[in-house]
């Protein structure tokens, strides 16, 4: 019964891992439709988002299924609790890259991104790319000194959204009101994805050790 039991939290976490993997491929294409102006990909990224939705679901059934049918204690319960958390904050990544989507689909076939700040916004899209690659190995691997790295990351991801706000409020901006809100909410949705991932490692240190050692 047990060693059922360990099955059913593996594909749970087995599960978690190819959502991470769904969320990187729509960070990525996110940011090529923004930065290209490519209408058809950014439709994509959002219709792509459904399925992103129904592993949550499943994931979510699954880990219910544990509590109410195994009623796990102790280490058992922290397994189920944080994959229902962090199945929550992939979901909300996801979310994320739909919203930078729309708005490469709402200025196509224009760019969104002025050139003046396209260099921040591309490395922001790097950061945020690259720390979803790093929470896919995390999650798969338990990994908490690479979740530890996450939060070095997100310094970098905020150190760019500053930027890119010192740049929009600047007397010389040339793009007027609706390009720079544009770059400001690209920001926010960037820095909110790198905040997940951080949110996500921090689970899984949880797991791993029983203490949420990440900072807040």
């Amino acid at each position: 019964m047990r060693e059922a039991f360990h099955d059913q939290l593996d594909s749970v976490f087995d599960d978690l891992v190819d959502i991470s993997r769904l969320v990187g491929v729509a960070v990525e294409e996110a940011t090529r439709a923004l930065l290209t102006g490519d209408a058809a990909l950014a439709e994509q990224v959002i219709s792509a988002d459904a399925a992103i939705d129904l592993a949550r679901e499943r994931v979510e059934d699954k880990a219910f299924a544990l509590l109410s049918l195994q009623a796990p204690v102790a280490g058992d319960l922290r397994l189920v609790v944080a994959g229902l958390r962090m199945v929550s904050e992939l979901e909300r990544m996801g979310d994320l890259s739909v919203h930078v989507a729309k708005v490469a689909r709402l200025r196509a076939p224009a760019v969104a991104v002025p050139e003046t700040v396209r260099p921040t916004v591309v490395r922001m899209a790097e950061v945020a790319r690259d720390m979803v690659a790093q929470v896919t190995r995390i999650v798969a691997e338990r990994d908490v000194e690479a979740a530890h790295s996450l939060a070095r990351d997100d310094e970098e991801m905020d150190l760019l959204r500053r930027s890119s706000f010192a740049v929009l409020l600047g007397k010389d901006w040339p793009h007027g009101v609706e390009a720079a809100v544009d770059v400001a909410l690209l920001g926010r949705y960037y820095e909110r994805i790198a905040d997940h991932a951080v949110s996500v490692g921090r689970r899984v240190v949880f797991v791993v050790t029983g203490s949420p050692l990440l900072s807040e």
